[in-house]
């Protein structure tokens, strides 16, 4: 009886949390302006300017930065358009995209 009522408890627990969720997560690189970093954000993701703004300073400080938080397919398309997005035009030695990753979010 006690498995039973073990088993529901962990069931409705997984049922309240809904789906696991994902950071994606820009890494930094030398090669990209921050008015690219800034008008990526605002296009894929929908950021102002200012809270762009602080994104491309965290990003250029640390290293890396969360600009989503969402579900695993959502957080795949939101790194795979940030890899399509194209180089840098302020930059003429920039080649490609800036790269990002996922990762789980803590619970």
């Amino acid at each position: 009886m006690t498995s039973t009522i073990t088993r529901s408890r962990e069931k409705i627990e997984q049922e309240t949390k809904g789906p696991p969720l994902y950071n994606v997560i820009l890494l930094d690189d030398d090669v990209h302006s921050f008015e690219y970093v800034i008008r990526m954000l605002r296009l894929l993701f929908g950021h102002p300017p200012e809270r762009g703004y602080r994104m491309a300073v965290e990003v250029h400080t640390t290293g890396r930065v969360i600009v989503a938080t969402t579900n695993l397919e959502h957080a795949e398309l939101k790194r795979d358009q940030i890899h399509a997005f194209g180089p840098d035009p302020l930059i003429s030695r920039c080649k490609s995209s800036m790269s990002a990753i996922i990762e789980p979010a803590p619970d």
